[in-house]
């Protein structure tokens, strides 16, 4: 006689959590959110067919976010799973590319791709709209001036632009729920990931030559921020959703900014003992080798970099501090020490885990 098996009564949709949405659900900010969400609400995670995957906290539900059937089709299934409410819904999904000053995908995918997305939450019960915008977005600033949230916005290439347009975007489309934008400054973690860094301590570690020359201003810098700084600051977010008036805008970052000339010589005396001696050098002559790199090989430093070289960004954190009682407990500084002895325990690991190639 075949065994009964009996099934509990209370599935996902009938426990006693709220259900958290997160889109680029398996991506380095979407994974550790789950993990810190998922103790207290029901998170369910939306994301490309195919590895990565979310922790197996969440579920995973496959979506192309440019193919509004695709979306639509999640979406009946997030209904049939977990109902029409949805406290909070974290909009993490974008495209992001170092290599290239404009693509079509940033309008394809961030811009259009969130509209369409925007249209099926309609028929939801949305408590709370979370967008990961950049502080790429706003207009430089010089050293000692923070940007807070109200300074102009000017964008350079097609990343940021994105940014903007799609924050209009949700203010335009948003209409059933309120709205949160945080403006998420370079994110990095104790190992590295943060792509700017690692190419910076890569070219000093190799000994390169070209990382003695810059060129823009070694005295301007920009922002960064841990991921579980980030976490935290969405986690707030969330918490509070019903204290944040709609459509504010929040700066995510570390309230100083290390200067690149700062950066060059901490990285340098951590590996070699040592300041590392670092040149400018006048743009002109910067885009022409990167213009010849770019035709040998596929370098990082693309010639278009070249004039948003030197832009300088810090932040005005303190509305952040003022609604969602957050400020960052890390600062990018202190932990190059433990980025660089990761890399020094062992290099072929440390290039692995960063997805560089030696």
């Amino acid at each position: 006689m075949d065994e009964i098996i009996e099934h509990s009564e209370f599935g996902a949709r009938k426990e006693n959590k709220e259900t958290i949405l997160i889109t680029g659900s398996s991506g380095l900010i979407g994974f550790s959110l789950i993990e810190r969400l998922s103790k207290k609400y029901r998170v369910v995670g939306l994301d490309r067919l195919g590895p990565p995957y979310p922790p197996l906290q969440a579920e995973c539900v496959n979506f192309d976010i440019t193919d509004e059937k695709a979306i639509d089709a999640a979406m009946e299934r997030i209904r049939y799973g977990y109902g029409s409410k949805i406290a909070s819904v974290i909009h993490l999904a974008a495209y992001y590319d170092f290599g290239t000053k404009d693509s079509p995908k940033y309008q394809e995918i961030n811009v259009k791709g969130t509209e369409k997305f925007l249209r099926q939450l309609q028929d939801f019960e949305v408590g709370q709209f979370i967008f990961s915008s950049s502080n790429l977005i706003y207009k430089p600033t010089e050293p000692g001036t923070k940007l807070n949230e109200d300074c102009p916005v000017e964008a350079n290439w097609g990343y940021p632009e994105s940014k903007i347009q799609t924050e209009d975007l949700i203010k335009e489309h948003s209409t059933n729920f309120p709205s949160v934008f945080l403006r998420i400054a370079g994110v990095y973690t104790d190992y590295g990931h943060s792509i700017p860094i690692l190419q910076q301590i890569k070219r000093i570690y190799e000994k390169q030559l070209l990382g003695h020359f810059y060129s823009g201003d070694v005295n301007h810098g920009d922002v960064f921020v841990h991921l579980e700084d980030v976490v935290n600051a969405i986690e707030d977010s969330v918490e509070r959703r019903q204290e944040i008036p709609d459509q504010m805008a929040f700066n995510i970052g570390e309230p100083t900014s290390p200067t690149y000339q700062e950066l060059q010589d901490t990285i340098g005396n951590l590996i070699h003992g040592k300041d590392w001696e670092t040149y400018e050098i006048p743009k002109p002559l910067a885009k022409a080798g990167a213009w010849t790199r770019d035709l040998v090989g596929d370098p990082f430093i693309k010639p278009w970099m070249i004039d948003r070289s030197g832009a300088h960004y810090e932040l005005d954190v303190s509305r952040a501090k003022e609604y969602l009682d957050w400020e960052p407990k890390h600062r990018v500084m202190d932990t190059l020490p433990k980025m660089i002895t990761g890399l020094k325990e062992n290099p072929d690991q440390w290039y692995a885990k960063n997805n560089l190639e030696k």
